[in-house]
């Protein structure tokens, strides 16, 4: 673990953590912006081949957007569209886009589903590494976990049901069906407002740069996991850099050194 900001000498204990889900806990989704980033210039370029200024822009865009809602992404994409091609009769509706951005992402997401169900891969083997040791050492102190994404609710609760992880949480927030609203705020001004409690007594855990900001404004604890999600272990450069400018507390790859993150949230 590497430690950007000290918390000092004497932090609140961790009363509850929120972790992010896909990319920090969950790799069924890896290779996501491989989808992403060929239906965006699909969408904006119909069947002309899109120039280099072009793509540079859609990849700097979904680097920068990783976190949000996929609604969101998808309203920058339908203003692209009308922008690139205001003659074509294309959808102006961002949730039209969402829905084919959600069934091409299905496809290998439902494969390595399916591997699982079958018994040819464990969920295990689409976890990142140390996650359920630590997940468990959590649970053995009695710690509350939270889950929010940016992912579609419904999604995230099957996927995690599959991943036999869904046990650990005391709540899980997804993107709610049909709305905007951000589920990783919400959470974490509940935590504060309804939970009564104070930002030291949060960490939050996350692969986006979305989360750590989040976290940061409210005081939390933040360990940002720079994943590296085909190996599931070790450090991710982008993302190792993105979380520091986000402003994470700490940086690790993975959940492997339990005694470091039990230390990094006062806990042991």
């Amino acid at each position: 673990m590497e430690i950007i900001t000290s918390m000092g000498d004497n932090p609140l204990p961790t009363a509850a953590i929120l972790f992010d889900f896909d990319g920090t806990l969950s790799t069924l989704r890896y290779g996501w912006e491989r989808i992403m980033q060929p239906l965006m210039l699909e969408m904006i370029v119909g069947d002309e081949t899109p120039d280099g200024e072009l793509v540079e822009e859609v990849a700097e865009y979904i680097d920068h957007s990783t976190g949000i809602q996929t609604i969101h992404q998808m309203k920058w994409l339908a203003e692209m569209v009308q922008i690139h091609r205001p003659d074509a009769s294309m959808p102006a509706d961002p949730w039209w886009y969402k829905a084919e951005y959600n069934r091409r992402l299905m496809i290998p997401v439902q494969e390595r589903i399916s591997l699982i169900e079958s018994g040819v891969k464990s969920p295990d083997d689409f976890l990142m590494m140390g996650s359920r040791a630590f997940l468990e050492a959590l649970t053995k102190r009695n710690i509350p976990i939270y889950v929010a994404s940016g992912t579609d609710h419904a999604d995230v609760v099957r996927e995690a049901e599959i991943l036999d992880v869904a046990k650990y949480f005391t709540a899980i927030a997804g993107a709610p069906q049909g709305q905007e609203n951000c589920s990783k705020e919400a959470v974490l001004h509940q935590l504060v407002t309804e939970e009564a409690l104070s930002g030291g007594q949060l960490t939050v855990i996350g692969d986006g740069k979305v989360e750590i900001r989040l976290g940061r404004e409210l005081g939390a604890r933040t360990l940002g996991l720079a994943s590296d999600e085909a190996a599931r272990e070790g450090i991710n450069p982008i993302k190792h850099e993105r979380l520091i400018a986000a402003g994470a507390h700490a940086i690790t790859g993975d959940f492997l050194d339990l005694g470091a993150l039990l230390r990094f949230c006062a806990l042991a």
